[in-house]
């Protein structure tokens, strides 16, 4: 298995900690959140591992070097000035994940979820990891039923804990699916969100999910990562 991490974001919340360092690369527990992910990546197994990035690019092979310290090799997708947001960042890094599926996990969110814990392979097209919703976006994200299918809409919404399994051909009919959201970058790119994809996804019923076993939070702003660094420190 190949996996992608996203790390193109821009971190425009976190400055002035991000003015120097990409977000994902500002450290928690004495090493950068994006660490914390190769590792777990590593004892899975996986041994190719995409990360695109826009912000500060050049600091990613500095910090992280080739992959060759956990025994794998990382490709440095650079997607330009401006990211071309979930949907376009994963089209971008399709040529390099292949057509098996893959592990997808941001990089400015923390968690000691094991990864071993997740199926080889989706059921359908995508399995989300998801969460209780934190107070800071309290309505969340997509319901979770009994049988484990996400829903767009229903009681028990969770929220997308920025971790799953993605089939490429999830982005097949992307040019059906994205009309209004779709920009195209000053390099060529087209730059979409990812949610009306799974939205298809979800009312065809091939998007699965499962709750978050273990301790999760999105690193968002310095008061987040400040929380995070008293609890690793407890």
């Amino acid at each position: 298995m190949k996996a992608l991490i996203f790390a193109a974001g821009l971190g425009e919340r976190m400055r002035p900690l991000t003015d120097h360092t990409p977000k994902p690369l500002i450290e928690a527990g004495g090493k950068p959140l994006i660490v914390w992910h190769l590792e777990k990546l590593a004892a899975l197994g996986v041994r190719d591992v995409v990360i695109n990035t826009s912000w500060l690019a050049d600091r990613f092979p500095e910090a992280l070097g080739d992959g060759e310290r956990w025994g794998m090799r990382i490709h440095y997708l650079y997607e330009g000035d401006t990211p071309l947001e979930t949907g376009g960042g994963m089209l971008n890094a399709r040529p390099l994940l292949g057509e098996a599926p893959f592990l997808l996990v941001n990089g400015d969110i923390w968690t000691d979820f094991d990864f071993a814990r997740l199926p080889r392979e989706p059921q359908g097209l995508a399995h989300l990891v998801m969460v209780e919703p934190p107070a800071f976006a309290p309505r969340g994200d997509f319901a979770l039923d009994a049988a484990g299918q996400l829903h767009r809409e229903g009681e028990q919404r969770l929220t997308y804990a920025g971790l799953g399994l993605y089939r490429p051909t999830l982005l097949d009919p992307w040019q059906e699916h994205i009309t209004g959201e779709l920009r195209v970058t000053t390099g060529g790119k087209p730059r979409f969100p990812l949610l009306p994809l799974l939205h298809a996804g979800m009312a065809a019923g091939r998007v699965t999910g499962e709750r978050l076993q273990g301790r999760w939070t999105d690193v968002g702003t310095p008061q987040r990562l400040a929380d995070l660094e008293a609890t690793l420190s407890a």
